[in-house]
C-alpha cells in the first residue's frame, strides 16, 4: 500500500500538481525556464568499484536539500536478470547509504517489473535485503489501487488517455533514480534514465482496466511516449551504473562491454545523451548509431519539452579518476 505523509504533505501534493501543470515547479532536478541557457553537469567517475565510484560522484553534488526530506527511489528491476539488465545490489546499497549519510528523510523504493512478478524480482535481485540493511521502505506497484496514482495528461502529449504516475513520485520532496546502460530491442532503442521512468507509471488502470503498456509498446511513437513521461516525472539525482553495459539486445540480455564508469547528474536528457555516446564508443545497434545523439527520438522529444539539455553544448562533463579525462574526451567527440 502506498505510504502517505499526512495532511501537510497532501497539501504539498496538490500544490505540486498545480505547479507542474503551470510549468512553475523548479527543484534540485527540475528544469527551470532558463535550462537552455545553463550547462547540465554530468559527473563521470572512471572506476571498477561501485561503492567508491558512487560515493565520489555523489560528493560532487550539494545534497543539503535532501536533509530530512522524504525521498522516492526508482531503480531498474524490469526483470530478475543480473546486471546490467537490472540494478546491481551494491549500486542500490551505495546510493541509499549515500542519501542516508546526507541526512535524507524516509526513503521509499517504488517498483514495477515488466518481465516478471515484481515481488519475486526484488527478492531475487536482493533489493529486499538491501532495504532491510539500509533501512528504507519498498512499494510494489502490482496491486496498487486507483488512489495510489496521480493521473496526468500533459499538454501536447501523445498518450491517448494520459497515464498514471505512482503517488510517491509526486508526494516525495526528492526523487532519485538509478538506471543501467543498455540498448532496448523492443522498440525503445535504448533504456537509460528516460526509459527507466516507464516503471514509475501504472501498467493497467485499476479503475478502467486500460493497459498503458500495450499502448506504449504497440505505438509507432513509443520513444516519444517514453520521453513525455518525464514532463511530470522529477529527477533530483540520477545515478547510471556503467561498469558494464549491453551494446545490443536488451533490456534483459545482450552483448556485454565494460566501460567502467559511474555517471551522475540531475538532468535525464544529459544522462541519456552521454549514455548513447558511450554505447556508440563500444559499437552498438544501427538504431542507436544513426544520426546525431540529439536526433535520437527519446532525447529529441525530451529536449523539445524542455526537460533538460537541448544540445551537446548544454552539457558540462566533469571527469573524475584515472583515465577519466580521456574517456570524457571520447564522450564529448561522440556528442559533437
Amino acid at each position: 500500500m502506498s505510504m502517505l505523509y499526512g495532511t501537510m504533505n497532501r497539501r504539498r501534493c496538490v500544490q505540486t500538481i498545480l505547479m507542474l501543470g503551470a510549468g512553475l515547479l523548479s527543484g534540485v532536478g527540475m528544469p527551470t525556464p532558463t535550462m537552455a541557457q545553463q550547462q547540465s553537469r554530468v559527473v563521470i567517475v572512471k572506476t571498477e568499484n561501485r561503492k567508491v565510484g558512487i560515493k565520489r560522484a555523489m560528493a560532487e553534488f550539494d545534497l543539503a536539500g535532501f536533509k530530512g526530506m522524504p525521498v522516492a527511489i526508482k531503480a531498474n528491476y524490469n526483470s530478475a536478470d543480473p546486471f546490467p539488465a537490472s540494478t546491481h545490489p551494491d549500486t542500490l546499497k551505495a546510493m541509499t547509504q549515500g542519501l542516508k549519510a546526507a541526512g535524507a528523510g524516509p526513503m521509499t523504493l517504488v517498483e514495477r517489473s515488466g518481465m516478471g512478478d515484481t515481488a519475486q524480482v526484488l527478492e531475487t535481485m536482493q533489493a529486499m535485503d538491501v532495504a532491510k540493511e539500509v533501512g528504507f521502505n519498498v512499494v510494489i506497484m502490482d496491486d496498487l489501487r486507483k488512489e495510489d496514482f496521480i493521473r496526468y495528461s500533459p499538454p501536447g502529449s501523445h498518450w491517448k488517455n494520459g497515464f498514471l504516475l505512482e503517488r510517491h513520485f509526486v508526494e516525495a520532496i526528492r526523487v532519485v533514480q538509478t538506471c543501467c546502460l543498455k540498448t532496448h530491442q523492443y522498440g525503445g532503442h535504448f533504456t537509460l534514465s528516460l526509459k527507466n521512468a516507464v516503471g514509475a507509471i501504472a501498467k493497467i488502470d485499476p479503475e478502467t482496466g486500460y493497459n498503458y503498456m500495450n499502448e506504449l509498446h504497440n505505438s509507432p511513437m513509443q520513444r516519444t511516449l517514453v520521453a513525455e513521461i518525464s514532463k511530470v516525472y522529477r529527477n533530483d539525482l540520477i545515478i547510471m551504473d556503467g561498469l558494464e553495459a549491453f551494446v545490443d539486445g536488451g533490456p534483459h540480455k545482450g552483448t556485454k562491454v565494460k566501460p567502467g564508469v559511474i555517471i551522475v547528474s540531475t538532468d535525464p536528457v544529459a544522462v541519456d545523451a552521454v549514455g548513447v555516446a558511450i554505447l556508440r564508443m563500444y559499437g552498438t545497434t544501427p538504431e542507436v548509431s544513426r544520426g546525431s545523439v540529439f536526433d535520437q527520438e527519446q532525447i529529441k522529444r525530451a529536449a523539445e519539452l524542455g526537460i533538460g539539455a537541448r544540445r551537446a553544448s548544454d552539457i558540462q562533463l566533469v571527469p573524475i579518476g584515472s583515465d577519466a579525462q580521456e574517456f570524457a574526451d571520447r564522450v564529448q567527440a561522440e556528442l559533437n
